[in-house]
């Protein structure tokens, strides 16, 4: 049967076309070329087929309804097989975007071809052939042959039954090669997860370390600076060092030359000075110079030559030290010998010249004592005819010398309370422990410092130093300089502050009231209060007023025998002290301070106290020292100012 042999033939020349075999290239990726690019070239014939294509169409073609209708069966049946490429090549196009499953497409592809062939084979080559060459090929069988009939049937329902497992049987291996496709691409995903942490892995190991060695590199860095720095500060230091070095050893030789220069210059002067001095000492052993000394010619020529000998010495090292040097220490040594052996000189010029000095001296003062003893005769003898003229002539006239005999009673009273007391307190007034002494200070403190307060603006403020005196010489507490005090502090502090209250209200009319006499109002104001309330205090006031101003008992104190004249002026009230004997002005001022406070408190009565009882210290005190005073000797300038002072406060007050 040629029909039959053409369709082999046929099919083995399709079998060997280029299109039968699909190449596989593993770097069509690298190319950037699509997967099929082979397969989607223009389909052509071999040259075979035109011989086949000529043998065909000389055969006869007959046509039957059941050979079409079984042709139409085939048909549809080549045509599904067909598509089932097309099905599988789509599959595996869908695969071949993954990079790692293309040999596993192109397997599939040639397994699904070869069983389609394979097939074909089996049921009808001729069909195939036919269907190949041409779609309405003869049919190979009569279309009245039951036989043919039966055949065709059942080479059908063959057909279908061997197209439904090979449908089933390439559908489940179709699926088996999606799950392995799709296995082999999650494993080829989690390999390429695990090589893309591996490379961070490795990224991150490599930037680590990278990091540490730039870490290592900064920190070898750093040190290496920090050692340099280190380096460069040692080496500063020493610079430094070397340097204050040089700057001690430039100022200490820059102080060595200043000390130098000082020095020359200090003993320049010095040998200036002892030139100096040499020669005025010189010129006190010059003859002419030496008339009053009384000395023998010859001894004043040889203290001449000696002298000019020694300013010969000086001369000559003066002349070394022209030249604008400095005089060196032997030349100070030789200087300065000269010198003491010019004092030396001197010195013994005038021992001589003392011992004739002081021989003629006492010859003088023999003859002077004798003078003056003759002189004292004589004014004793004048005193004596004085005293006695003058007590007849007091006589005469009523005066009196002295005070009464009462009046001197009373004062030598007060004197001898007020010695009392001072005595009474000597332990307290030289203490011999700190606490004992600094409780002195703070008592003394307490009773002077309300006194000094008193002045002529005082006012209001009386009343609060009157009480805070009271609450001292009550026993009580006070307050003095920030510290608490009291006299029961000690047995002898209220004679203690007694004593002092009243020596200093004394010393303010010696001083405060003579400078300014509106003053001793408020001073006689306080005193009288305080005189009220405590009458061993008016006592004292009274006793240092007549020590320091004898003229307020009033009396004269007359000079005793042996009595030295310091003495004795001092007890008429004046004040001696190594330069001698206050001026009258002076003393007349610090009188009329005393007189003008006795006048105030002779006057005036504290007005805060109980005024029943008499004045302490009243207005016949006052009468009483008035008419004395006038009954007395008057002495020149003192008993006119102190009644001029006594009778004007009391002009004032009333």
């Amino acid at each position: 049967m040629p029909a039959e042999n053409l369709r082999w033939e046929t099919l083995e020349a399709l079998k060997n076309s280029p299109k039968a075999k699909i190449p596989f290239d593993p770097y069509w990726s690298e190319r950037g070329e699509h997967i099929l690019a082979g397969c989607k070239e223009a389909i052509s014939l071999s040259s075979r087929s035109g011989v086949i294509l000529e043998r065909l169409s000389s055969s006869p073609l007959q046509k039957s309804g059941f050979l079409g209708s079984s042709s139409g069966d085939s048909s549809p049946g080549l045509s599904e097989e067909i598509p089932a490429p097309g099905s599988s090549t789509g599959s595996v196009y869908d695969i071949n975007n993954k990079h790692n499953t293309l040999s596993t497409a192109l397997t599939l592809k040639a397994e699904h071809e070869q069983v389609i062939s394979d097939e074909a084979k089996d049921e009808d080559p001729e069909a195939d052939v036919s269907e190949v060459s041409s779609p309405v090929s003869p049919p190979a069988i009569s279309l009245l042959s039951p036989k043919a009939m039966e055949t065709a049937g059942r080479i059908i329902r063959f057909e279908e039954e061997r197209r439904e497992k090979a449908k089933m049987a390439l559908r489940l291996r179709q699926e088996k090669q999606e799950k392995l496709v799709a296995e082999v691409a999650s494993s080829e995903s989690e390999q390429l997860k695990r090589f893309e942490e591996f490379m961070q892995l490795k990224q991150r190991q490599e930037f680590q370390s990278m990091r540490d060695m730039m870490d290592r590199e900064t920190k070898e860095s750093i040190g290496r600076q920090e050692k340099l720095k280190e380096e460069q500060r040692h080496r500063m230091k020493i610079l430094n060092l070397r340097l204050r070095e040089a700057e001690l050893e430039r100022q200490r030789q820059a102080e060595l030359e200043r000390q130098r220069q000082v020095e020359g210059r200090e003993r320049l002067r010095n040998l200036n000075t002892i030139q100096e001095e040499i020669l005025q000492l010189n010129q006190l052993l010059e003859p002419s110079t030496q008339t009053k000394t009384h000395l023998p010619p010859a001894s004043l020529s040889s203290y001449s030559t000696r002298g000019n000998q020694l300013c010969s010495q000086v001369s000559e090292v003066v002349r070394k030290t022209a030249e604008g040097e400095f005089p060196s220490v032997e030349d100070m040594t030789v200087a300065e010998r000269a010198l003491h052996e010019m004092r030396a000189l001197i010195r013994l010029m005038q021992e001589e010249a003392a011992k004739v000095q002081e021989k003629k001296k006492k010859d003088q003062e023999e003859e002077e004592a004798r003078r003056k003893q003759a002189e004292l005769q004589v004014q004793q003898e004048a005193q004596k005819k004085a005293a006695q003229s003058a007590k007849e002539k007091a006589q005469r006239k009523g005066l009196q010398n002295s005070a009464e005999d009462s009046t001197l009673k009373w004062y030598k009273e007060l004197q001898d309370a007020a010695a009392q007391c001072a005595q009474s307190f000597e332990q307290l007034n030289s203490p011999k422990d700190a606490q004992t002494k600094k409780l002195k200070l703070e008592l003394q403190k307490a009773a002077t410092i309300p006194v000094s307060q008193i002045a002529s603006n005082s006012g209001s403020q009386l009343r609060e130093i009157f009480d805070k005196i009271d609450k001292l010489l009550s026993g009580r507490q006070v307050v003095s300089g920030g510290k608490s005090v009291s006299t029961s502090q000690h047995p002898q502090g209220l004679e203690f502050v007694s004593y002092k209250l009243a020596e200093k209200f004394v010393k303010q009319g010696e001083e405060e009231v003579a400078s300014h006499h509106e003053a001793a109002f408020p001073i006689a104001v306080v005193a009288s209060g305080v005189w009220e309330l405590h009458p061993r205090v008016g006592d004292l006031i009274l006793a240092h007023l007549h020590k320091k101003c004898p003229y307020a008992v009033p009396h004269y104190p007359p000079m005793k025998d042996g009595t030295p004249l310091e003495e004795y002026q001092r007890i008429l009230g004046y004040r001696v002290d190594d330069s001698g004997m206050e001026g009258q002005d002076s003393f007349l001022k610090r009188m009329s301070g005393m007189i003008r406070l006795y006048a105030a408190m002779i006057q005036l009565r504290w007005p805060y106290g109980s005024k029943q009882g008499a004045a302490p210290h009243g207005l016949n005190h006052g009468w009483r020292w008035l008419a004395q005073m006038l009954n007395m000797e008057p002495l020149a300038d003192i008993t006119a100012t102190l009644l001029f002072d006594f009778l004007e406060v009391s002009r004032a007050r009333f």
